[in-house]
């Protein structure tokens, strides 16, 4: 049978999990882990009542509620795009005394199912805010530019989003 997986695919020790072994069509789950967020010195989310997105190749994507984000502290950033999972994403930039983070996170209004869950939730790509922590531990960004999954030592790879991996 053939295996879809990279030869280079880390086997996963234990506590951990391997993003191989994630779904496509992404699964979306409820997770209790203490996420947090940072920028400019202050904390602009903090939850235990996240949802997180788990699809293959990818760490996982954590949705913070609105009720757990400064929403004070985020303006809406131009610029959409299309996930052909999830629906129309619009872009939310952090601005916090003086200093500002341009589409450091984005969101669905309007998310397709089975994903309505994600409603008004925002994700933030950690490599566009001081830094963002998963139970305490600093999340290492997903690679490239376009991809926000926060990479933690329970999560193996290889990972979408570095150098000749836009096409898996």
């Amino acid at each position: 049978m053939f295996d879809p997986r990279p030869k280079d695919r880390v086997v996963p020790g234990p506590g951990q999990e391997s993003v191989w072994d994630y779904p496509r069509p992404p699964r979306l789950e409820p997770t209790e882990r203490h996420l947090k967020v940072v920028f400019a010195d202050t904390v602009i989310a903090e939850t235990r009542r996240a949802l997180r997105i788990l699809e293959t190749s990818h760490p996982p994507s954590y949705y913070i509620p609105p009720e757990d984000l400064r929403r004070d502290l985020l303006v809406s950033a131009p610029g959409r795009s299309i996930c052909e999972f999830k629906g129309q994403a619009a872009y939310w930039s952090i601005q916090v005394s003086g200093r500002v983070s341009e589409a450091a996170a984005w969101s669905y209004a309007e998310p397709w199912r089975p994903y309505g869950a994600l409603k008004d939730h925002l994700c933030f790509y950690a490599g566009r805010v001081e830094a963002c922590f998963v139970d305490g531990e600093r999340v290492v960004p997903q690679e490239g530019d376009f991809y926000g999954g926060w990479r933690t030592a329970d999560i193996v790879g290889p990972f979408k989003g570095g150098p000749g991996t836009r096409g898996w």
